[in-house]
């Protein structure tokens, strides 16, 4: 198979990638994608590697071998050897819905209930339609930033 993307380092590119996965400290994402480079360079004296070896020696996808090949070649080496922003998980409440959480953590507790609890409050908010679901892991992490314990009689 022909590769549309062909990564062709220079000199000081080599050497300043081998520096870089060898001395220092660096992003662990930063050092893979400079091995990434490294071993897809067609100018290697013993010829560059398959995106598939460099999986099986580093243990990354094949998708993010392709990925680095196409930004080295589109973009250049700082570009290939970033992380795109953007990433991560999106947060299951926004502002306002962080507010209807810490009113209903300050509301009256459920009949039966000496107080509330996080998967209480969790369950509450689906039940009230402000979402679909949600983990007690969100609902700790929003009160957390509120600095409002859910167990805590004063705050109620």
């Amino acid at each position: 198979m022909v590769k549309k993307y062909i990564v062709s380092l220079s000199e000081v590119e080599r050497q300043d990638l081998e520096q870089m996965v060898t001395k220092g400290k660096r992003a662990a994402y930063t050092i893979n994608h400079a091995r990434i480079l490294l071993k897809a360079d067609c100018n290697q004296a013993n010829g560059s590697w398959c995106d598939q070896k460099i999986k099986d020696a580093f243990g990354m996808s094949i998708r993010t071998i392709e990925r680095v090949r196409q930004r080295f070649v589109e973009e250049g080496l700082d570009s290939a050897l970033k992380c795109r922003p953007g990433g991560g998980r999106k947060r299951k409440l926004d502002g306002a819905l962080e507010a209807h959480l810490v009113a209903l953590r300050c509301s009256e507790v459920p009949k039966g209930r000496g107080r509330w609890t996080l998967r209480l409050l969790a369950d509450q908010m689906v039940e009230l339609d402000y979402v679909e679901q949600l983990s007690h892991e969100s609902v700790r992490q929003v009160l957390k930033k509120t600095n409002c314990s859910p167990g805590d009689k004063s705050a109620g």
